[in-house]
């Protein structure tokens, strides 16, 4: 061990073996000092919050005495490959939803619109003409 070359005559502490010297310099009268910083407000003791924890996992259907899904139910269709009725029944509510779906679309969009306006002009002159054709003929 050695002795700080900063503090002469020093002897170094057994306790504290190669103790690091700070770096600070004293200050002097034209250092200026730190403004008083205002004192923080005060915070109120807040409890932690506790998670109340959580409920069981659902494991119904799994374990002894449980039914496994059969085949049919899985894939729709039976061992020889003939699809089951509840399979043809979700594929046509879903064909029915999609089309559904995209008249709606088809009718909102700006061309839908425009089709419709077109629609709505042509029966409007059609109702006309029908109703001056029955004027000309005495009705």
């Amino acid at each position: 061990m050695t002795t700080d070359e900063s503090t002469p005559g020093r002897e170094p502490d057994p306790d504290r073996p190669d103790e690091p010297v700070p770096d600070v310099t004293p200050a002097g009268p034209e250092t200026p000092s730190v403004p008083d910083v205002p004192p923080a407000p005060d915070i109120p003791d807040v409890p932690p919050i506790v998670p109340e924890p959580s409920p069981e996992p659902d494991i119904t259907g799994v374990g002894p005495g449980s039914v496994t899904p059969t085949i049919e139910e899985v894939t729709g269709y039976t061992a020889s490959g003939v699809p089951t009725f509840d399979s043809v029944r979700e594929k046509i509510e879903r064909r029915v939803g999609t089309a559904i779906g995209s008249e709606e679309l088809a009718r909102e969009s700006e061309s839908g619109r425009t089709l419709e306006e077109q629609y709505e002009d042509r029966k409007k002159a059609a109702a006309d003409k029908l109703a001056e054709i029955r004027r000309s003929m005495g009705r």
